[in-house]
């Protein structure tokens, strides 16, 4: 039996997840970790983002 493995990716800022790594979502390096922030979220603080504002600060 194959059992599929479904990768889950979770909003570093309002928590929203989704299956995979949907290519409208916004990836970040923050301290050496990668997070993802949704579309409502990119869209909110995008200026931040733009200015490499960790996301503590938003």
């Amino acid at each position: 039996m194959d059992e599929k493995k479904t990768d889950t990716t979770v909003c570093a800022h309002c928590g929203k997840t989704t299956e995979g790594r949907p290519v409208t979502w916004t990836c970040s390096m923050e301290n050496g970790d990668r997070q993802y922030f949704c579309e409502r979220c990119s869209r909110e603080n995008l200026r931040a983002i733009e200015g490499r504002l960790e996301s503590a600060w938003w």
